[in-house]
């Protein structure tokens, strides 16, 4: 059988739905398939609205800069810029570490405003020693939403300032436990909540938030982890009174996995790896071909001088550090407080620099478990529309099973309610005529009855789901 097309489906869809109306009190659920238009669903956190339900992931060190955030909100997405490590772009940044992050990070979000319209983010790491000092930056240049990582963003936040100037705050989080703390103390501590959250699975690039044992274990992913957060935030969506959006990424590559993370009950998604690998990305070009060439063996783990895991394609520079080769290389200034560069036999932040420049082998790449399957750079916009199209696929392969169950239910439903009207015609006559099979024909005729609301009830349960989908 030959596969239906994108409007054979949707034809067949709202003709089945409009004949349903004879069978089921439906007409809202009915009413709203007839009006739908498939396409994926915008993000909404309070007043931002973001077209596009993906935020691109915060890359430190230069790899997600005004060019790439940008470009990302211009295809209607979320562009992120991120703070960690940004000063080692400027020529002081030995002289101070510190100045020259501030310099840096205030100089890209200007830079990308005037390069769009659309919303731009910053990533900023709870754990670096110029937290606050970012933090600040951020909000003087009025971001529109602001994500913190690597670590619980609870003490010490700024959130009247953070309110007063329209910024948004999003928690980047491993688990559901991290949410109810993080939302709880908020709730404590400045009677407020964050305004919508990321859960970073273990499939993703960088710096990780599990242990190794957890990195493959199905009670860490996303399939597990976001049904899970999402029933955690209720009761404080409900307290609030509005949607807190739960963005869910590590992992996402395709199209499809975004309508199957939206399907676990994410609003939207983040992806990082995939953005790599566009013309906009502001890392070297030879940075982004380490991830069209590289292979599935290639990536893997590392233990970081930060004192986590992380997942990058590994080579000569990895293996080296870890046979006890130490390149030489000096500290600009305590920028994390957790550092162990001596154990790790290099700065971290220097490797990633390097291979921002495209030096390979003085530094290393960061990437996600499915950075194999890129095979070309590509623009944003070029990449943003093959997610929607392999979006908009995965719709209508779900539509087109829903289609075709509710077409047999419906089959089934009208030849069974023949049948009933049958069957109550014969246990009358036989009632008449006092006939011996009255009582047998009474059992049929409750059997189908039953089977009749089972069959309605069926159809309406799939009516819902295709206008759940839709919608």
């Amino acid at each position: 059988m030959q596969p239906m097309s994108k409007s054979t489906i949707f034809t067949r869809l709202k003709e089945e739905a409009r004949s349903c109306l004879s069978y089921l009190p439906l007409e809202k659920t009915v009413s709203s398939i007839l009006k739908a238009k498939p396409t994926w669903p915008a993000l909404r956190i309070g007043d931002l609205v973001a077209p596009t339900p993906i935020v691109q992931g915060g890359m430190g060190v230069g790899i997600s800069l005004s060019s790439l955030a940008s470009a990302v909100a211009n295809a209607g997405g979320i562009g992120v810029i991120a703070a960690n490590g940004i000063g080692l772009l400027e020529p002081d940044y030995y002289e101070d570490g510190q100045a020259a992050n501030l310099r840096a990070f205030r100089r890209e979000i200007r830079t990308a405003r005037q390069k769009t319209k659309g919303i731009i983010g910053v990533n900023i790491m709870v754990a670096v020693n110029d937290f606050h000092q970012l933090l600040d930056v951020a909000i003087e240049e009025m971001v529109d939403i602001v994500f913190l990582g690597a670590g619980l963003p609870i003490k010490n936040i700024p959130v009247e300032a953070l309110r007063k100037a329209k910024v948004k705050l999003a928690p980047i989080v491993s688990s559901s436990r991290a949410v109810d703390m993080i939302f709880r103390m908020w709730k404590k501590l400045y009677n407020d909540v964050p305004d919508a959250v990321v859960f970073e699975g273990p499939k993703a690039g960088g710096h990780l938030g599990f242990t190794e044992e957890q990195l493959d274990d199905p009670a860490y992913q996303l399939k597990t982890i976001v049904p899970q957060i999402v029933e955690t935030l209720k009761p404080y969506e409900e307290q609030e009174g509005r949607k807190i959006p739960l963005i869910a990424g590590g992992g996402v590559y395709s199209g499809k996995d975004i309508y199957q993370t939206l399907s676990l009950g994410a609003s939207a998604v983040q992806m990082a790896t995939r953005f790599v690998a566009t013309d906009e990305c502001d890392a070297d070009r030879r940075f982004k071909e380490a991830y069209v060439t590289c292979k599935k063996e290639d990536i893997g783990l590392i233990k970081s001088p930060v004192g986590m895991p992380g997942r990058a394609i590994r080579n000569s520079f990895i293996t080296d550090s870890e046979e006890g080769k130490r390149p030489a290389f000096r500290c600009a200034w305590k920028c994390l407080a957790t550092c162990k560069a001596q154990e790790a036999n290099y700065c971290i932040s220097i490797a990633l620099n390097n291979a921002r420049k495209g030096l390979l082998k003085s530094g290393f790449v960061f990437a996600g478990s499915n950075a194999y399957r890129i095979k070309k750079i590509v623009p944003v916009q070029t990449l943003v529309s093959e997610l929607q199209g392999g979006y908009a696929k995965a719709v209508e392969s779900k539509i087109a099973r829903l289609l075709t169950k509710l077409e047999t239910l419906k089959t089934e439903y009208v030849q069974t309610q023949q049948l009933m009207h049958e069957l109550a015609k014969r246990y009358e006559e036989a009632l008449l005529t006092m006939n011996s099979a009255a009582h047998s024909l009474k059992q049929q005729y409750t059997k189908a009855a039953m089977k009749v609301e089972s069959l309605r009830l069926g159809m309406a349960q799939t009516l819902a789901s295709t206008s759940h989908i839709l919608a």
